[in-house]
């Protein structure tokens, strides 16, 4: 048990995609707002986005070397732990440098050397998945630890606690309804009308930009304006349809669209329904903030992103629809009727409220309180 005089120091291990880090940090904010003395570091490798993320949130970063894992038990499988050694080694310097309480494990490349480390350096370990089907690193570390937690209610994991994802506090707290005057100025839109939202997460996603820019004439001709984030790496606005005025600033358009969105939360209030892949990210904000979804799963990988969808789906949430069928005719056909049906989209919108989780981040510093021997109440105090 540690003093209660003081501060626990949190190592969050969760690096390579914002899935593994948003999370994470979400966790780190919800720790400093407790006690702003405790003392986080976040794990990571010169490859993954957390060189970025991590320290523009402010947050200590230390890098080991990465250490891929394999998808499937293949005879990869057994050149894991020889492979690993070093890093293992590494990972065990940073907890004694920094003098860990706790290791926080969100998946990814750096979880699995940190929860061997946090064993052999007996440090207790708090485990969070955010996918339906865990990766290797936290089916392993789940052998390791009781105290695991799951973005998923679908998610098995070893008695995992289903409490949904950490999210931003811009989310978490999001009125959606007092916000969208303002996030409709932001972009250029019409205050009043359904507007569709769509994204493919941070890259875009190609699939998705090439059928709502042939459907987006008919679409806007009906009625729904559209807010479209189309990647930084696909954003070439002379390919892009012009409807209505310049948005943003300009004339109001009915269709805008940005390379990226910096401001998740005004996105989010200007949007009554959400065309959108299936990420574990993606799928928990869409349920937290209560949007009405159209789930296009991304065909590769072992299948996560249609199985993230589908408890929002399952709970009349959202529609979910194969890569393959989604055509332009489909979003004229399927969109243009449910986005112009109040009723229906504030049940489905109600529906998809009712799965969220707004307050993960919380829960999850909760086990992050009790595994340091700690208790908010104690880290509360200290802050005042």
């Amino acid at each position: 048990m540690t003093d209660a005089a003081r501060p626990i120091h949190v190592v969050l291990a969760g690096g390579g995609t914002a899935g593994h880090i948003e999370p994470a940090l979400s966790l780190a904010d919800a720790l400093r707002r407790r006690d702003p003395r405790i003392g986080i570091t976040a794990l990571g490798t010169t490859k993954g986005l957390e060189t970025r993320l991590v320290p523009e949130r402010g947050y200590d970063l230390e890098l080991i070397p990465a250490v891929p894992l394999p998808r499937k038990p293949t005879s990869e499988l057994f050149t894991v732990p020889s492979r690993l050694a070093g890093t293992v080694r590494r990972a065990a310097e940073v907890l004694d440098r920094v003098g860990a309480d706790v290791v926080v494990g969100f998946g990814g490349y750096v979880a699995l050397p940190a929860y061997f480390a946090a064993r052999r350096r007996a440090v207790p370990i708090v485990l969070h998945e955010a996918n339906v089907r865990p990766g290797l690193a936290n089916r392993v570390g789940a052998r390791m630890t009781e105290r695991i937690a799951t973005g998923s209610p679908d998610c098995r994991l070893g008695g995992g606690r289903y409490i949904g994802m950490p999210l931003r506090r811009s989310l978490s707290t999001l009125d959606r309804a007092a916000l969208r005057a303002e996030a409709c100025d932001a972009f250029g839109l019409e205050k009043e009308g359904p507007t569709l939202l769509v994204y493919g997460g941070s890259l875009g996603a190609r699939r998705l930009n090439e059928a709502v820019t042939a459907a987006a004439p008919a679409l806007c001709a009906a009625g729904v304006q559209i807010l479209h984030a189309v990647g930084r790496a696909n954003y070439d606005e002379s390919a892009l349809p012009r409807i209505g005025g310049a948005g943003q600033g300009g004339a109001l358009a009915k269709y805008v669209a940005v390379p990226y969105l910096d401001r998740m939360d005004l996105a989010y209030a200007a949007a009554d329904l959400v065309l959108c892949r299936g990420g574990a990210m993606t799928c928990a904000e869409v349920a937290a903030v209560g949007l009405p979804a159209a789930y296009i799963p991304l065909p590769i990988g072992n299948g996560e992103q249609r199985l993230n969808a589908q408890p929002a789906v399952r709970a009349g949430g959202g529609l979910m629809i194969d890569d393959a069928d989604l055509t332009a005719d489909w979003l004229i056909r399927e969109l243009i009727p449910l986005a112009r049906d109040r009723e229906r989209l504030d049940h489905m919108g109600a529906a998809a409220a009712e799965l969220g989780r707004r307050d993960a981040d919380e829960t999850l510093a909760d086990l992050v309180f009790e595994a340091a021997g700690s208790t908010p109440a104690v880290a509360a105090g200290a802050q005042a």
